[in-house]
């Protein structure tokens, strides 16, 4: 199986999964051009996953403005809304010699993550599933926790993971050549976690609790590369974190090759991400020093505290 980040707008990531029989699925395709090119690229070299004479360059991974923590001002939504609203008919002619997409995974309702659906689906037959209690182009299998998905011989149990939307929901493939495998959208960022634009903290803190008791070893794949401003932000919560600033190094390192941060692990974010260390005291500190109306023994009124904080950092 191979794993790819497929860049698109200015900070999200495509996540393309395809074994070596030619099959692929593609998580919240906002935008269809990047996972067509994809589709048609990678289907000539199976094995390798990529074109090395097209592999992508340095800037299509540096976002084109700084990265931020899910949010979506008015500028971002009109961006967002027009990519729902203007993606191309893929031509017959064109229908995806290499790869062959066989589903659509779909996280929440956002126009960045579901903006391509209806191109891909049309060009290509493949299945699209997605949350039950959200708007996502029909037709779709409708999913909620509890429900599994079989597709490339894998099965994913599905997680609802409601607070940066009321509906999200994030898949897990426990058994994934690799290791455990994790489609979170944009409830878990790594070092951050998604605005609350629909959910409540209670919410979302039950969320990042059910995620942060995967096992170890799971793969967090992102929607979006927020990792070095959300590390930032992380730094001011615990600023004595070493893991925290080897981490950062490391994260530098990669961006400025051009790479991307992701995928995380859950063991690395439950040493990290202040969002999944609500009831650690330095993080509960923090948050009251920044407001002292907190109580710090109250993980649902630290992860407000910190998320609040987070929305207008700098």
């Amino acid at each position: 199986m191979k794993l790819i980040p497929l860049p698109a707008f200015s900070d999200n990531y495509l996540w393309l999964l395809h074994d070596e029989a030619g099959q692929a699925l593609v998580v919240d395709p906002g935008d269809a051009a990047p996972v067509q090119d994809a589709l048609q690229r990678l289907g000539a070299c199976p094995t390798l996953g990529v074109d090395s004479e097209k592999a992508p360059q340095r800037d299509q991974f540096l976002p084109d403005s700084p990265p931020h923590s899910g949010t979506m001002g008015q500028e971002d939504g009109k961006k967002w809304a027009a990519a729902a609203h203007s993606q191309p008919t893929i031509p017959k002619s064109d229908r995806l010699l290499g790869l062959q997409l066989r589903a659509i995974l779909v996280t929440h309702h956002h126009p960045d993550h579901v903006g391509g659906v209806a191109a891909l689906r049309d060009a290509t037959g493949a299945q699209v599933y997605g949350p039950a209690r959200e708007t996502v182009p029909e037709p779709l299998v409708r999913l909620q926790q509890g429900d599994t998905v079989e597709v490339l011989g894998l099965r994913f149990a599905v997680l609802d993971v409601p607070g940066h939307t009321a509906g999200h929901i994030a898949f897990f493939a426990p058994e994934a050549e690799g290791g455990p495998l994790l489609f979170c959208g944009d409830t878990l960022f790594s070092g951050g976690c998604g605005r609350l634009f629909e959910g409540t903290p209670a919410q979302m803190l039950a969320s990042l609790d059910q995620l942060a008791a995967l096992p170890d070893a799971t793969r967090v794949c992102c929607a979006h590369e927020y990792t070095l401003s959300n590390l930032k932000f992380a730094r001011a919560v615990e600023p004595d974190n070493q893991a925290l600033r080897d981490y950062q190094q490391r994260c530098e390192d990669l961006r400025a090759q051009g790479l991307p941060t992701l995928p995380s692990t859950i063991a690395l974010e439950r040493a990290i991400n202040p969002f999944l260390r609500t009831r650690e005291a330095a993080v509960a500190a923090a948050a009251q020093r920044h407001d002292p109306a907190v109580n710090p023994a109250d993980p649902v009124a630290v992860l407000a505290a910190l998320r609040a904080w987070k929305n207008g950092f700098q």
